[in-house]
């Protein structure tokens, strides 16, 4: 069962999927490896953010590749423990932010 699938983010009962992190798929983060979610706006007057298509600028987040990122409003950066942190759009954030605070035991 699903309970979350816009095509680049999923949620489902072990972990959340991001589709077209990788230039040969998809990466798989289990819930119990989330240390955190940070809610990081896109629409800042001198944001390049919304613009980072596919990878990575600044050696810190890394972004999977969505196309319609430049006209979305918000990504969330997962803390996975490690120094690259993935960063995604998902259609939905709030519904994601959510899914990970119940599943991670964590507040947002």
């Amino acid at each position: 069962m699903t309970d979350y699938d816009d095509g680049g983010v999923v949620c489902d009962e072990q972990g959340l999927a991001i589709h077209r992190y990788y230039p040969w798929g998809s990466k798989r983060i289990p819930y119990t490896a989330i240390r955190g979610v940070e809610t990081l706006p896109l629409s800042d007057a001198n944001s390049v953010r919304r613009w980072r298509i596919w990878g990575s600028g600044d050696f810190v987040h890394w972004w999977n590749l969505d196309t319609r990122r430049p006209h979305k409003d918000t990504a969330l950066v997962l803390d996975v423990g490690r120094r690259i942190r993935p960063t995604i759009t998902p259609d939905d954030p709030a519904a994601v932010a959510r899914l990970l605070a119940e599943r991670t035991g964590r507040a947002r």
